[in-house]
């Protein structure tokens, strides 16, 4: 029995897309060469790895077990070409990063510039995405690490801490809390609460700071995907919206007039660098997390006297 990495490659986008055309887009070839290499594969196997007769196709129970080896060996198969750059102590390859939104712009612009100067060798593929899609492709081996908000509580994926991002309240001007200098959660109206829209992780623990989850008379009037959103409504409205540090460091002299601390211990969220524990790539990884600590400011290293919002996922 002689199977190759390419038919394992094949199998595992099958798994993905669960359609085969789709699969043979990414595998880039054609469809009956995917599928061809398939049945190859499971005739030298003995067993069907696929369900064909369902509509999108599904692995049978032993086909599952399959590709989730082949997710090991594929993965297993990537540390040549790493060991061999590693001995070069060369800064080369692809090292592909997933992102969630309510980071990407603020840290994105400056990481990318720090490291197309510095290592001009090193191909960058960056995917913006939020937390479950993107530890999905961490650990289907589509992204090698995600900057992402933790702890996520999963045995699968390794976190390690890169800095603690303070959470502070953005009033308008019109607000009846305009005039304060710290914003208490029992104060804010959740009706007048502008929020990142379902699935974001930083919309769930804005729920979970304001305790709006045990309050059933909601009516948001508006959900947005963008931070940059919610910060020119509430500046059109007599609303509120809860802000991370990083878009609060980007305001004018101005807007800053309208931002307001939240009660002592000031709320964080917990921003980390992910990886899969079978990860490969540490070299990379590591030059990563110290190009992202260069960026951020010293004191947002340590969490102080700051309190990790809890998520909900």
């Amino acid at each position: 029995m002689f199977m190759t990495l390419t038919q394992l490659e094949y199998i595992v986008a099958l798994d993905e897309h669960r359609h085969f055309v789709a699969a043979s887009h990414q595998c880039f070839v054609t469809q009956p060469t995917l599928s061809m290499q398939i049945h190859k594969l499971e005739d030298e196997l003995g067993v069907k790895i696929f369900d064909r007769t369902k509509q999108p196709v599904i692995p049978t129970e032993i086909g599952e077990t399959i590709i989730a080896q082949a997710r090991i060996v594929l993965r297993e198969s990537q540390k040549v070409k790493q060991l061999i750059n590693d001995q070069k102590d060369a800064m080369a390859g692809e090292l592909r990063i997933g992102i969630i939104p309510t980071l990407a712009p603020y840290l994105l612009p400056p990481l990318y510039q720090h490291i197309r100067q510095k290592y001009p060798q090193l191909n960058l593929t960056i995917h913006e995405n939020m937390t479950e899609e993107l530890i999905r492709e961490l650990k289907n081996n589509r992204l090698d690490c995600g900057i992402v908000v933790t702890p996520l509580n999963d045995h699968a994926i390794k976190e390690d801490t890169l800095f603690y991002e303070e959470l502070f309240a953005y009033v308008s001007k019109k607000s009846v809390l305009v005039s304060k200098k710290y914003v208490v959660a029992n104060e804010i109206d959740p009706n007048k609460l502008w929020l990142l829209e379902e699935g974001h992780c930083f919309r769930s623990q804005i729920l979970n700071l304001c305790e709006l989850r045990k309050k059933s008379d909601l009516h948001f009037q508006y959900e947005t995907g963008s931070i940059e959103t919610l910060k020119r409504m509430v500046e059109r409205s007599d609303g509120i919206t809860i802000l991370p540090e990083l878009a609060v460091m980007e305001f004018t002299a101005a807007q800053r007039r309208f931002v307001k601390k939240l009660k002592d211990p000031n709320p964080a969220r917990e921003v980390s660098l992910v990886t899969h524990r079978d990860h490969i790539k540490t070299r990379l990884i590591k030059t990563l997390r110290a190009e992202v600590l260069s960026i951020v400011p010293q004191k947002m290293h340590k969490l102080n006297q700051k309190r990790v919002v809890e998520i909900a996922y």
